[in-house]
Parts: C-alpha cells; sequence; structure tokens
C-alpha cells in the first residue's frame, strides 16, 4: 500500500456501511485493511446486484482489503483474533454497544495487551447512555434526528405521507466523522505514545453535520426572511434544449435576488410591488419563477446561459443521473470511476477517490475478497505453521467461502448486545 497512511494496520470488525466504509477510506489513504467476517458473512455480501455470489454494494465498500473468517464461538478462535489485534493501530467495529465485549474484544481488553491500539466505535446512540442497546440503522437515527422530519419540512406540500432520504446518510457521515476521529487520534499518539477508544454516535453525527440546526434550536422566531436558504429557496428550471437544471441563488433573498435582475438585464423589477420585499417574493412565487423561467427559454443553449449567470455569480447545475456525470470530461480528468475485477471475470465501476495529493501517490483500489480468502497467508504471517492453520480450519474455527453462501452456523451475542448497528 501507498498514500498518507502507508503503514498502519487496521483490524475492521464491522459489516453493512458505517464502519466498512470508514475502514475503505483509512485505506484509500494508505493504511493495510483487514477484515474479519464470522460464518454468517456481511449481509451486503447478499445485496443486489450480484455476481457469482459477489456483490456490488460489497465491492464498493471492501474492495482492497484482506479478509479472514473466523467463529469466535469455537475454541482457539478468540487467541487467535488477540494475536491479530496486537499487531493492529486500529480497530473498527459498528456492533450494539457490548457485543464485542461479549467476546472479551472490547477496547478495554485489547488495549491492556496492545497501549497504542486506537478503538473506533461506531452506534446509533453511543456506546452509553438510555438507548445504548438500541438497533441503529441509517432510516431510523435520520428520522430520530430531525433528518426526515426536515425534508417533510420543506417539501410537505409535495408530499402525501412521510418518507425518508434513499441514500444512508447517517451510516455515510458517520463513517466519515469515524475517520477523522481516527485521524485526530493518530496525531495525539505520535506525542503520547498511546491509543485511545472512540466513540461515534450516528444521531450525534447528524446534529453536526446539519449546518442549519442553530435555527431550530433557536427560541426566536425568524420571521418571514430565514437567515439561511432552505432547500424550497433552490429553484428547479427547464432549460433551451430540454435540459432540467438547479440554481443554488435564491430568486427570493434580498442579497440574492438583484443578482439575478442583473443577470436578466431586469433590474426594473425590483421596484414591482410583487417582488419588493422578499415576503411579496415568496407570495408571488410562481409569478416570479415563470417571468425566469421564460427568459431563459431565450438562449440558445444551456452554455450561453452558464456564462450569463456565471457573469451574475450565479450557480447553475443541471440534473444528471450518477452514468451522465461519468460519461463527462470532468469525470475523465479526475478519474472519477475505477474499474475493479468481480472475480468472475467481469468488472464492477466504482466511484475513484474524493481527494488528490501532491507528495503521495494512492494504491489502485484492490479487488473484493471472497470469505476467508486470506485466512493462512495473514494468520501465516503471524506466525502460526501451516500444519495449525490445517488443524484450525478442519476444527471450524477458520471458515472460508468462494460464494457468499447463507452458513449453517450464526454467532449470537446476548440479547442485550444485539447485532450490528
Amino acid at each position: 500500500m501507498s498514500g498518507p497512511l502507508s503503514g498502519l494496520r487496521v483490524v475492521d470488525f464491522s459489516r453493512v456501511l458505517a464502519g466498512p466504509l470508514c475502514a475503505r477510506t483509512l485505506q484509500d489513504l494508505g493504511a493495510e485493511v483487514i477484515k474479519i467476517e464470522p460464518p454468517s458473512p456481511d449481509v451486503s455480501r447478499f445485496a443486489f446486484p450480484s455476481t457469482d455470489g459477489m456483490s456490488g454494494y460489497y465491492a464498493q465498500q471492501n474492495a482492497g482489503k484482506r479478509n479472514v473468517s473466523i467463529n469466535l464461538n469455537v475454541p482457539g478462535a478468540y487467541e487467535l483474533v488477540l494475536k491479530l489485534c496486537d499487531t493492529a493501530d486500529i480497530v473498527v467495529e459498528n456492533f450494539r454497544a457490548g457485543t464485542l465485549g461479549f467476546f472479551g474484544l472490547d477496547y478495554e481488553t485489547l488495549s491492556k495487551r496492545n497501549p497504542r491500539l486506537i478503538y473506533a466505535s461506531i452506534t446509533g446512540y453511543g456506546q452509553g447512555g438510555p438507548w445504548r442497546s438500541r438497533m441503529a440503522y441509517a432510516p431510523t437515527v435520520q428520522a430520530e434526528a430531525g433528518f426526515t422530519e426536515n425534508s417533510v419540512r420543506h417539501y410537505g406540500e409535495a408530499l402525501t405521507e412521510p418518507r425518508t432520504d434513499s441514500l444512508s446518510h447517517a451510516d455515510v457521515y458517520a463513517g466519515l466523522q469515524a475517520v477523522i476521529a481516527i485521524l485526530a487520534a493518530l496525531n495525539s499518539r505520535q506525542t503520547s505514545g498511546k491509543g485511545q477508544c472512540i466513540d461515534v454516535a450516528m444521531a450525534a453525527t447528524l446534529l453536526a453535520v446539519n449546518e442549519r440546526a442553530h435555527v431550530d434550536l433557536s427560541d426566536d422566531d425568524i420571521g418571514a426572511e430565514p437567515a439561511v436558504l432552505g432547500a424550497t429557496d433552490c429553484s428547479f428550471f427547464s432549460g433551451p434544449q430540454g435540459e432540467h437544471f438547479t440554481v443554488a441563488t435564491s430568486i427570493v433573498g434580498s442579497r440574492t435576488f438583484p443578482s439575478w435582475m442583473r443577470a436578466m438585464r431586469r433590474v426594473d423589477l425590483m421596484d414591482d410591488p410583487r417582488f419588493s420585499s422578499a415576503a411579496a417574493r415568496r407570495l408571488n412565487f410562481g409569478v416570479l419563477h415563470q417571468i425566469i423561467q421564460s427568459w431563459i427559454l431565450t438562449f440558445p443553449d444551456m452554455a450561453t446561459l452558464d456564462a450569463q449567470f456565471d457573469e451574475a455569480k450565479i450557480a447553475m447545475g443541471e440534473i444528471r443521473s450518477i452514468k451522465d456525470l461519468t460519461k463527462s470530461e470532468w469525470s475523465d480528468y479526475w478519474g472519477a470511476v475505477q474499474h475493479v475485477s468481480d472475480r468472475s471475470g467481469g468488472e464492477y465501476r466504482l466511484p475513484g477517490r474524493p481527494w488528490r495529493f501532491s507528495g503521495e501517490e494512492l494504491t489502485p483500489i484492490g479487488t473484493p475478497a471472497f470469505q476467508g480468502e486470506h485466512n493462512r497467508t495473514v494468520f501465516g504471517e503471524l506466525g502460526v505453521s501451516q500444519s495449525e492453520l490445517d488443524r484450525l480450519t478442519e476444527a471450524g474455527v477458520l471458515v472460508s467461502h468462494r460464494r457468499a453462501l447463507e452458513p449453517d452456523v450464526v454467532v449470537k451475542p446476548p440479547e442485550e448486545s444485539g447485532q450490528a448497528a
């Protein structure tokens, strides 16, 4: 591996999204990641679409990780995992609070053996407190943390019933916040020589990344013109050739409305009583939108329109599918898509890295591993003999499947520990 985190080892106990994304990001930055999978495999292996038992969803979050599969219910497995964690710089897990503690793989136990260990836990509501044992998935946490209510509030007129976003924002943001905390802990370790435990709560993350939370938390009446733009201030229009696009610059706001009038060469509309204040513009939003839409259709093409918008400092974005974006000149320039083997003669097209470094060259994204594919190489590197690995495999400690098959053995921690967050 190459990159700014080269030389670091991550042991990844996590599954599905928040934890795997965190570990995958660390790997993209150069760390070596070893994913530990129980006999009951990561359920994301079964996602659609799938090629010969390897789903694209699993590949996107786990490509390039080495994979070992261990049955912690079988004698001998625990010692093997401890040996691996002794070599780790970072452990990532996203099980419900207390789950890994049941197996003796909590931070307190591992850090006594490896004081430099940084141990990141991602849960819905944290390792302690009254909600520590609650199951947590992105849609439920988004409902609890105001994300769903915010969508209904802004788009309520168009919705017949509440609905959540199809993307798992709570998982993704929590995974990225865990990466930030891990990098901070690595920096602290350079001075102290000691690792630490990191507790990341998905609910707290959604509050932290909500740039308008201060408005909802305020007891003040914000009045007719909010201090920050709401989602409804992003207007949608049709282009000269049938394109659909959005503009982030509000046609209602007092600071932004003049920009529109200058772009349209219609400063006279600023004196129109229907548009003379933010409250009036909001009341006459439909009329104002139609005037702007008619003006837009006078342009021969989007490029000419964009140039006039740019002159007025108005940002626009055409509504594209992901495939449309990846066919653009920008995508080719950035390397926005990487081609990764699906292990069956075909390939996945996966998102590329979101950053570049002037002094580092990042390793290309690797292939997704089969369950237990690296049992022998990983533990062989730790000094476990081939004969002992044979015995551990025969005893059912080490498990491997070329395809993601439903196993007969399922690891079940106590009810209060629960399954993954």
